[in-house]
This record gives C-alpha cells, sequence and structure tokens, in this order.
C-alpha cells in the first residue's frame, strides 16, 4: 500500500483545483459584484433604503440557501455518476432537481408577492425599513423562478467539470444589473427615478437574461451531456428515490441554514438603523472575503465526488491531508486582508451615518477572527464530508450548532443588553466551534460512501 502523504504530489489535483475553482470563483465574485453594486447605489439613499433592502433580500437568502441545497444534491450525486461517466444517469438528476427547484421558487414567489409587508415585519419594526423592504420584495420575488431555473443548470455544468459558464453568465448579469441600476435608482436616461424600486426592477431584468443565456448554452453549445429538452420533462424512479434520500439531508441543511440567517436579521434587526446598516455593510464585507474559498471548496468537492465515485479511496486520504492545510492558510491570510482593509472598506458607503460606520467597524472586526475558521470548517465539511457521501452528519452538525449554540446564545446576549458587535459575535461563533468537530471527521475518514447504483 502506497504511503499517504500529508501534501498530495498529484499534479493533477492542484491542476483541477485551480481549473475549477477559478471559473467558480469569478462567478461568485462577479454575483457579489452586483449585490454589493445595488448596496452602494441603494446606500447612496441613506440608512433607511439600505437597511429596507438588506431585509427585503433576506428571502433572496432563503430562496439562495434552499435552491442550494437542490444544486448541491445535484452537484454531489451528478459528480459521483460522472466519475463512473454515466450520463444517462447525470441528465436524469438535473431533471429531477431542476422540477423541484422550479416548483419551489414559483410557490416563493407567489407568496412574497400577496404579503411582502407582513414578511419584512418579521425582521423590523421600524416602519421606514418595513416601507422599502416591501417595495423591493414586492417586486423582485418575480425573479426568483428564473433564479431556480439558472442556478439548477449551472450546478449540472459544474458537476460534470464545466464551471466556465457559470462565470460568463453572472458577467453578462453583472454588465445589466449595474447599468439598469444606474438607470433606474437615480432615473438617467430620460427614466424617472426610481430609488428601491429602480433597484429590483433591474434585478429581475438581470435575472431574465441570466435565465436565457444559460437555457441557450445547455441546449445548443454544450458538448459535455447534449441535453436535450425531452431530457428535463422526464424522470426516473429510483433516481427520484436517491435524489430524495440524499437531497433531503442537504436541502435540509440549507433550510437550517436559512432559518439562522433570518434568526440573525431578526436579533440585529431589534436594533436601531444605524446597527442594521452596518450589519449589511459587515455582511457585504463577509461575502467579498468568502469569494475565492467557496470557489476552492467546490473545486474540492468535486474533484472529492469524482474520485468517491470512482473507488480510490487511498487517493482520497492524501487529497483530504491536502485540503486542510491549503484552508487554515487560506483562512490567515484571509482573516488578516479583513483586518486591514476594514476601514477602506466602509469608507465606500458615503450615505452612511458616523455611528452606523463606527458599528460596522467593530463587526468587521469580529469577522476577521471568525474567517479563519470559515475557511477551514465549510471547505473541509462540504467539500470533503459532504460531497465525499457522509450527507446525514452535516446536517446535523448544522442543526445543533444552529440552534443549541447560535441563536441562543445571541439572544440571551441581546436580551441583557449586550453591545451590538457582542450579539453579531454570538451569530458567528460557530465558524471557529465547528473546526473542532471538522478535525475529527474528515481524520477518522468514515465519510467516504459511493452514493451510485
Amino acid at each position: 500500500m502506497a504511503k499517504v502523504r500529508l501534501l498530495t504530489r498529484e499534479k493533477s489535483f492542484y491542476k483541477s483545483l485551480i481549473t475549477l475553482a477559478l471559473p467558480v470563483a469569478a462567478q461568485a465574485l462577479i454575483t457579489f459584484a452586483v449585490n454589493f453594486a445595488d448596496n452602494l447605489m441603494v446606500g447612496a439613499l441613506g440608512d433607511s433604503a439600505i437597511s429596507g433592502v438588506y431585509m427585503g433580500s433576506q428571502i433572496q437568502t432563503f430562496l439562495q440557501m434552499f435552491s442550494g441545497g437542490i444544486e448541491g444534491a445535484i452537484l454531489i450525486l451528478a459528480a459521483q455518476y460522472w466519475g463512473k461517466q454515466d450520463r444517462e444517469s447525470i441528465k436524469k438528476i438535473i431533471a429531477i432537481g431542476l422540477h423541484f427547484s422550479l416548483i419551489f421558487g414559483l410557490v416563493l414567489t407567489l407568496v412574497c408577492a400577496l404579503i411582502p409587508g407582513p414578511i419584512i415585519s418579521i425582521f423590523t419594526r421600524d416602519e421606514a425599513v418595513i416601507r422599502d423592504g416591501a417595495i423591493y420584495l414586492r417586486i423582485v420575488c418575480f425573479s426568483y423562478a428564473f433564479f431556480c431555473v439558472t442556478q439548477s443548470l449551472i450546478a449540472a455544468m459544474r458537476s460534470v467539470e464545466v464551471t466556465r459558464i457559470g462565470m460568463v453568465v453572472s458577467a453578462i448579469s453583472l454588465v445589466f444589473n449595474i447599468s439598469l441600476n444606474y438607470i433606474l435608482i437615480f432615473g438617467k436616461l430620460g427614466f424617472p427615478a426610481m430609488g428601491v424600486q429602480g433597484a429590483a426592477i433591474a434585478t429581475v431584468i438581470s435575472r431574465v437574461i441570466e435565465t436565457l443565456v444559460m437555457i441557450v448554452y445547455v441546449f445548443r453549445l454544450d458538448q459535455q451531456l447534449k441535453v436535450k429538452v425531452s431530457d428535463l420533462l422526464t424522470s426516473d424512479r429510483l433516481l427520484r428515490r436517491d435524489f430524495i434520500r440524499y437531497g433531503l439531508p442537504i436541502v435540509g441543511g440549507q433550510v437550517v441554514w436559512s432559518v439562522n440567517m433570518m434568526g440573525n436579521s431578526m436579533i440585529m434587526g431589534r436594533f436601531d438603523q444605524s446597527v442594521i446598516a452596518a450589519v449589511s455593510i459587515a455582511n457585504t464585507m463577509n461575502t467579498l472575503a468568502y469569494v475565492a474559498m467557496n470557489g476552492m471548496s467546490s473545486a474540492v468537492g468535486i474533484i472529492t465526488g469524482k474520485t468517491v465515485g470512482a473507488g480510490k479511496t487511498e487517493l482520497m486520504k492524501e487529497y483530504a491531508y491536502t485540503t486542510q492545510i491549503l484552508f487554515l492558510g487560506i483562512g490567515l491570510l484571509t482573516g488578516l486582508m479583513i483586518a486591514l482593509l476594514k476601514v477602506p472598506f466602509i469608507s465606500l458607503y458615503s450615505g452612511v451615518t458616523p455611528e452606523a460606520a463606527g458599528y460596522a467597524r467593530q463587526m468587521i472586526t469580529v469577522l476577521s477572527v471568525t474567517m479563519i475558521g470559515t475557511c477551514y470548517q465549510a471547505a473541509c465539511l462540504f467539500g470533503l464530508v459532504k460531497s465525499g457521501g457522509d450527507i446525514d452528519f452535516v446536517f446535523k452538525n448544522d442543526t445543533i450548532f444552529v440552534f443549541l449554540v447560535v441563536l441562543p446564545s445571541a439572544i440571551v446576549a441581546a436580551h441583557f443588553g449586550a453591545p451590538a458587535w457582542v450579539v453579531f459575535a454570538c451569530l458567528k461563533c460557530d465558524q471557529i466551534l465547528k473546526c473542532f468537530v471538522a478535525v475529527f471527521k474528515i481524520n477518522s475518514f468514515n465519510w467516504m460512501k459511493n452514493l451510485t447504483r
């Protein structure tokens, strides 16, 4: 038996990591840029507007989490079948995932279109924030179904190692979104200034364009799967059962995480506008810092699924050691960059009050520490454990931390009048604590499970 090394000498691992990660990271960066442009442009309208859009976007976050669960199921199952070069099963998995995701997007659209005000009031009691958030949500909800279709198809392409199309689609969306934001928010080229309403309309149009581009690519240009419309209209009883069996813990984990995110918003939403604006700024910084790591984590997941699906367990152990060392280093570097760049980053928000900027500095300091843990545990638990087939473990782990550690500690801190940054730190504490669990789980190597038939 060959010796398992701490750092693999397999050049194909590093080559695949880079070639798969760069387009995924670029796509995430571009998607971030779209949301960041929204934040900056709406931020010029003041604390109320930026807080309203932030609260309205929490439903988008919920959609992304649920849709992300479907995408994760597509990616994990299809990647393992890709290791066996079983293209027909992959097409059936894509169809099943697309059906589930689209149905959820349509239902969520209907609910948000009918009662946007009561939904926003779940997160905050500030009347001005509720008003702006409801205006935004009533329009932006019509982008949800298009988002679900696009993301499912992007996940399908990633599972067969085609990652560049996601980057291209997001780049096209960026151009349209920023251009339309400028025109509609501030009233350029003869259009009236629509403010928050304009930001929502720009998002909807951009999502529609994303979907059209993705559909053209999958049905006309892709050479890996050569999917036909008829492939997405059919299903398979056994694979649907597998999808539900392995997909439910993934979707469940995403739903738990979305509940966590909404709980975050509800807890921090009890503070005043300046704190809510600071949370929005800090979370934007968090997303930016997460971008490159998330791309590499997704790449690890694709490599893991393919390797486990092909039955190469000893090689997978070597990859696991290498992944842990790489992402611990990435975490330390990212945390340092956050600490150094927090002041210049906050200065980009010209419309926020000095009080909000002060809160944002405190919260970003917290992130500079927790991001070290995020990079290690998120990459390893998703990229290795979940993608390696032990889906239930990650779901149970997230559930325990969210409902027994994160939310209770933040609620207690807020109840006893702790400063906003302390409450924020409680909401992020699991990013460090999960690392201890991840170390033991990953190095036990009991997570490698072949899910294919």
